[in-house]
């Protein structure tokens, strides 16, 4: 007796029936393991060749200046992830809120991140913030309008 689906030549739910030979047969399960056993050792040989942190298989660092201050607002770590949102909050206080002073401020970043060289944020590849952002791929539309050099001290 054939199943319901074979006798009025209908097919499983998701497809059409195996046939014997064909994609998904036990014959063409074992050739899949064999080229994922074959793949796996030519990993393995060629993963253990490269050393990871090795000079030719890491993506180089941004160069970054040393600051001009003492420690910043807050450790390096937050300030990679966090530094765009505490901006974004000074910005909401100064422009909403009529705060012009704060920790967070860019004035203050800049003040202690400019180059020594060029007494800017942005005007050299290794300045503190083009680097950063040139590395991560990042617009910096900060300077469009804000300063990119500190204000000189009257």
């Amino acid at each position: 007796m054939k199943p319901p689906c074979v006798a009025f030549d209908a097919f499983p739910p998701g497809g059409q029936r195996q046939r014997p030979g064909k994609a998904g047969s036990a014959a063409f399960a074992g050739a899949r393991w064999s080229v994922v056993v074959a793949l796996a050792l030519l990993f393995a040989v060629t993963g253990s060749s490269a050393q990871v942190g090795s000079a030719k298989n890491t993506v180089p660092q941004p160069v970054i200046e040393a600051a001009r201050g003492g420690s910043c607002v807050a450790d390096p770590a937050t300030m990679r992830r966090q530094h765009m949102v505490m901006l974004k909050h000074q910005r909401d206080d100064s422009l909403r809120g009529g705060i012009r002073t704060g920790a967070y401020s860019l004035k203050a970043c800049i003040a202690c991140h400019a180059s020594q060289s060029t007494n800017s944020v942005t005007a050299g590849s290794s300045n503190f913030c083009q680097s950063c952002h040139a590395y991560a791929a990042v617009l910096i539309d900060c300077f469009e309008c804000h300063a990119n050099q500190p204000q000189a001290k009257p």
